[in-house]
């Protein structure tokens, strides 16, 4: 296994900087329009808040042909003293470099790992390449939880509009908790602080020649963190502002990925979930305070179509995986608009289902896994009805409900895992 850092050019950088105390990773690929803004923030933290430490920004490249590297290397901050009162004693050091490997975020990722590693960093952290809400206090709450209180693992907590990171609020973060029984609340933030131990850990698994390298990093450095007894918090970063995208869009390929890896993982430490019973609050840091969110559009008729069309046409599958009961709600179903509702009960046992059709591998995975799309995009549908006129603490109100159902339903996967 070739190491990214054997590469001449890397190496040079890393015998001119031997050694640093803190690192922020941005894997990147044609982000030359937003990356700018993510690198002045990053540097902008360091200076604020890490004054004195020896701090390196990494870029991870996928093959970028926009000019995002040339971005970053000609990004800097001119003027210092309008951001923070006091000088860096210490430059803001930049690795920029195209990654090796499978092409995906979990190459760049390794990449990342291994220099962190290489550098005997003590904290790091990864952040997206295409954030427009990232401010310097970002990397505050990143890495301090991991430089002044040990943490080895620090989460995302953000405020999201009631209709964005319906994947997160209706598969990971409920299965998630009720597997291994920490509230992390965005298990798949995408921007994640962690200690140079956790970075060393994570390069000792196997899987970077797996799915895990192409998708799905996310929901596995939280897991691994997790089920291997890291001291895991998360932060509140304010809003995650993107691209809106419609819930009901074809979502089926991300929903394919990390639900794919969240089951795999489900294999990979059936010794650790099989023991937990119910969910504890991890610790949070930052000032929680509210957002404005952009809106986000959402054509319910398609949704339901979308479901209708999947129960006419996957039956043949769903009955291989699915008790009569199931089945015969499912193709009951009322698709008029104002009478359309999939109730939790119903959703956690079809995750469930899936999860235990999964581990049988009697199915293709990946026609199993396709088979899920219509099926959630039905219960998206049923969400954002049911949540119509629901304001934001009324709509977690109805997550935490369906988490306490993942957890009370778990004894189903748990008897029938093979």
């Amino acid at each position: 296994m070739n190491s990214i850092v054997l590469r001449k050019e890397i190496q040079r950088k890393i015998d001119q900087i031997k050694e640093a105390y803190i690192l922020v990773g941005i894997p990147s690929y044609n982000n030359a329009r937003t990356i700018g803004h993510v690198v002045k923030a990053v540097q902008a933290g360091f200076a604020k808040y890490f004054p004195d430490r020896k701090a390196v920004l990494v870029n991870s490249d996928g093959g970028s042909t926009d000019g995002t590297v040339e971005a970053v290397q000609n990004t800097g901050i001119e003027d210092y003293q309008s951001i923070v009162f006091t000088y860096r004693t210490e430059p803001v050091l930049k690795i920029a470099t195209p990654y090796q490997g499978i092409p995906g975020k979990g190459s760049a990722f390794r990449t990342i790992f291994e220099i962190a590693e290489a550098l005997s960093v003590k904290a790091c952290a990864v952040v997206d390449s295409d954030l427009r809400s990232i401010t310097p206090e970002w990397i505050e709450l990143l890495l301090k939880p991991i430089v002044e209180e040990n943490f080895d693992y620090v989460a995302p907590l953000y405020h999201r509009h009631k209709y964005d990171g319906t994947i997160t609020n209706n598969v990971i973060y409920p299965l998630t908790r009720s597997l291994y029984g920490k509230r992390v609340r965005q298990p798949i933030g995408g921007d994640f602080g962690f200690s140079g131990r956790l970075a060393n850990f994570y390069l000792t698994k196997d899987v970077w020649e797996t799915d895990v390298a192409k998708y799905g990093i996310d929901i596995w450095m939280t897991t691994t963190a997790i089920a291997n007894d890291f001291k895991v918090c998360q932060s509140f970063l304010g809003a995650k502002i993107h691209d809106p995208k419609d819930p009901g869009a074809d979502l089926s390929a991300m929903l394919n990925q990390v639900v794919g890896a969240a089951f795999d993982l489900l294999e990979t430490y059936t010794d650790i979930w099989k023991g937990v019973n119910g969910s504890e609050a991890v610790p949070t840091f930052g000032f929680q305070y509210a957002v404005g969110l952009d809106p986000i559009t959402v054509n319910l008729d398609r949704m339901i179509e979308r479901f209708r069309l999947g129960v006419k046409e996957l039956s043949d599958i769903w009955k291989e995986i699915f008790p009569k009961e199931i089945m015969d709600f499912l193709r009951g179903v009322d698709t008029a608009r104002d009478k359309f509702y999939i109730p939790d009960e119903i959703w956690v046992e079809i995750i469930y289902l899936f999860a235990l059709a999964f581990n049988k591998k009697a199915l293709n995975r990946i026609h199993l896994l396709k088979s899920l799309t219509p099926l959630y995009i039905g219960r998206i549908a049923s969400f954002v009805i049911e949540t119509w006129n629901s304001d934001a603490a009324e709509v977690e109100s109805k997550i935490e409900k369906l988490c306490v159902i993942f957890e009370d339903k778990k004894p189903l996967l748990i008897k029938n895992w093979l």
